[in-house]
């Protein structure tokens, strides 16, 4: 954990979302979404380059490849909705409390995954409903 991560822990549970912890966030969610879009030019870059491959064995190992890295881009994508949503929560100062509830998410939750939308309760509790109903 970092000193800073340390020093928005310790602060007291009334200040919960201040404009510090905020900041924090934010930056967090804007380093991700640049890593995020880092990844996606190097893919860009990477699968227009046409090797030719006369080995079978080679061409299906290369095609693997690139569909293992398809498929991480992909959720990449996806993560990137939810970044953006993340910060447009911010901006609206409703990022940190639950979609459900209301109640505060909390900043051990946010530091894990900063694009948390439920407390941990109600997560697990929507979980058992795609379990049960298959949504």
């Amino acid at each position: 954990m970092t000193p800073e991560e340390q020093q928005l822990l310790a602060m007291p549970p009334e200040e919960y979302m201040n404009p510090a912890q905020r900041n924090f966030f934010r930056t967090r969610l804007q380093q991700m979404r640049e890593e995020i879009l880092n990844n996606f030019a190097s893919t860009g870059e990477h699968l227009r380059e046409s090797e030719e491959i006369s080995d079978p064995a080679d061409r299906a190992t290369l095609e693997e490849e690139r569909t293992l890295e398809l498929r991480t881009r992909d959720r990449e994508r996806k993560l990137m909705h939810k970044i953006e949503a993340a910060l447009q929560r911010i901006d609206e100062n409703t990022y940190g409390y639950c979609e459900e509830s209301g109640e505060p998410i909390g900043l051990q939750r946010l530091m894990v995954r900063p694009v948390a939308t439920l407390t941990i309760e109600a997560q697990e509790r929507h979980e058992r409903r795609e379990r049960q109903f298959g949504n």
